[in-house]
């Protein structure tokens, strides 16, 4: 295609485009897990022959959609060298040595073809977050305190679930062997072969229609575009090294000792090298991930975040960036480490990348946001049906206030995007639990000149006996605050036994609960950006009586005194100001 043709350049990118969105509505409109339909547990995109992103759909998890789908892609035509990737073949993987995250993340792939039959263009991938795969805890990824992967699960390296179109029966009967949901996951199998098989009649569609090589040159000159913006984006950084650490509380086994995370980032002219090499070594407990689908993942996902965050993302889109991380970090860890709670870490990582950077484009980065996925997993027999159930929920919590702005919120973690909550009423009609309040937790944004965003409250009673797995962290390293801004409130959890002193857990594994125990979910918030006093006072009596600051926190964080009707008690907030 000639570059002088933009009009079929764009009309081939948004056909491509609309490939994996359209997937995107039908898998959630025909999957069966909430964890699918509702939380949007799954990520859809087309790769090229040799596993390079050519597109995602724009609903996907990032530490999905970063480059797991390619890497599932090229581990695939290594395994069937001999064979050969043949049209109609869906194949399936987890394998932790390669694509690096727990097991329940299973990528779906199906060969895309010219019309010649022969000529491949690339897959169709689909990965979807699987209920549960077996394992030692129910939902397979619901652990704080396995050793090894092979406590977690079973494991798919590279298998054939379809050849030439027909069901390999032989492997539908291991998945349905080795879940405790049988039903729940042929559904959502279904769902993600339907998904794979639509999205590559799609793509051959677009292929027929423009032919191949005017569509392999739409593709080239994509990626060449999205580089020359990533580069442009990094030039206009100061060249230097910039530095950042943070860490986690533990791994959930050598509990007490923190996983360190040390950044150190390198602007060179258009060229950014992200170095995560002095990161703790594997950890003992399942907080670890594999180099691609755990370290590398986040880089790219912090990446894209400070360069073209507004640009559609594709294999140019990380054209500029090296990571540096050599193997035996939590981040890069061996293929028998467990990985149960791979994605606990990788916000943190995303963050302190971004953190770095702070000093060298303040008006480019925000403050932390709270990085908690807050994972809390339900389970019992479910009085109505008989049979068991899983109930997975994550926190939603403030993001960091910025240059002019507050800290957005609710959300999900930088390693979510823009991932859903699961609404209260669907909660309460599939499962035995009733939620008794969820709202705003006051007072829990980092203040600044722009707050960050709000945790929340979210409060369970307990209807009939079950079990309780929670996976908090951040405690001790809250979200921080830039430039004289302060940090943002912890997550936590508290259980309350039959009416008794309420009892903090951080993490904990199938804790037992009763009819009238209840949980409180406290979620956090993001860190404040620049001087609290410097926020106007009018803005604070706002968040007073929007109930996001209460008066006594208009005090105390920003010195301003709130009057009894509201207003602002301008002589009091200078005299405190003027102390403070």
């Amino acid at each position: 295609m000639s570059e002088h043709d933009p009009i079929t350049l764009e009309l081939i990118r948004y056909a491509l485009q609309s490939i994996p969105e359209q997937i995107e509505t039908d898998i959630t409109r025909t999957a069966y897990s909430p964890l699918v339909y509702e939380y949007k547990d799954f990520a859809v995109g087309i790769v090229d022959a040799e596993g390079r992103m050519i597109c995602q759909g724009k609903g996907g998890l990032p530490i999905f959609l970063a480059n797991v789908l390619g890497i599932a892609v090229r581990d695939a035509k290594e395994m069937y060298a001999n064979e050969g990737i043949a049209p109609g073949d869906v194949v399936i993987s987890n394998d932790p040595a390669t694509l690096g995250q727990h097991l329940n993340n299973v990528v779906m792939s199906t060969p895309v073809f010219a019309p010649d039959g022969t000529t491949l263009m690339g897959f169709m991938c689909v990965l979807v977050h699987w209920i549960d795969i077996g394992g030692r805890y129910v939902g397979s990824s619901a652990s704080n305190d396995t050793l090894e992967i092979y406590q977690e699960g079973v494991q798919f390296h590279s298998v054939k679930l379809r050849r030439k179109g027909e069901r390999v029966e032989e492997i539908y009967r291991m998945i349905s062997s080795n879940t405790r949901f049988p039903t729940a996951a042929l559904g959502d199998l279904d769902a993600q072969v339907a998904g794979c098989i639509k999205g590559r009649a799609l793509f051959e569609e677009t292929i027929a229609r423009y032919g191949f090589d005017t569509v392999q040159a739409s593709i080239e000159l994509i990626w060449h575009n999205s580089a020359n913006a990533a580069r442009a984006a990094v030039a206009a950084i100061p060249d230097g090294t910039y530095h950042a650490v943070s860490f986690l509380d533990d791994d959930g086994v050598d509990h007490g000792k923190p996983i360190r995370i040390e950044v150190s980032v390198t602007v060179d002219g258009d060229r950014m090298i992200v170095d995560l090499s002095n990161c703790s070594p594997q950890v003992r407990g399942p907080f670890n991930s594999g180099r691609d689908g755990g370290g590398v993942t986040a880089a790219r996902t912090a990446f894209k975040y400070l360069t073209t965050p507004d640009e559609a993302t594709n294999e140019g889109s990380f054209a500029p960036l090296e990571v540096v991380l050599p193997q035996g970090t939590f981040l890069s860890a061996s293929a028998t480490a467990p990985m149960a709670r791979y994605s606990i870490p990788l916000p943190t990582v995303m963050d302190t990348v971004i953190k770095a950077l702070a000093p060298a484009m303040p008006g480019g980065v925000a403050a932390g946001h709270h990085s908690n996925m807050g994972s809390h997993r339900f389970q019992g027999i479910n009085p109505r049906t008989g049979k068991l159930y899983s109930h997975l929920d994550t926190a939603h919590g403030g993001w960091g206030g910025s240059s002019g702005r507050d800290g957005a919120g609710p959300f999900k973690t930088l390693a979510h995007g823009d991932t859903l909550d699961v609404p209260i009423e669907a909660q309460e009609a599939l499962y035995p639990l009733t939620i008794d309040r969820y709202n705003f937790r006051a007072d829990s944004a980092g203040a600044g000149k722009y707050r960050g965003g709000l945790g929340l409250e979210k409060e369970y009673t307990i209807n009939y006996d079950c079990k309780l797995t929670v996976t908090f962290d951040r405690i001790l390293c809250p979200p921080w605050g830039l430039f004289g801004g302060k940090d943002g409130s912890h997550a936590f959890v508290e259980l309350q036994h039959g009416g008794g002193k309420r009892e903090r857990r951080l993490k904990g594994s199938d804790m037992p609960l009763h009819p009238g125990d209840r949980v409180f979910i406290r979620t956090g918030a993001g860190g404040g950006y620049g001087n609290p006093f410097e926020r106007p006072p009018e803005m604070v009596a706002a968040d007073v009586l929007e109930g996001y600051v209460t008066v006594e926190g208009a005090a105390q964080d920003y010195g301003v005194v709130i009057k009894s009707d509201g207003s602002v008690d301008e002589k009091a907030t200078a005299t405190l100001r003027s102390a403070g």
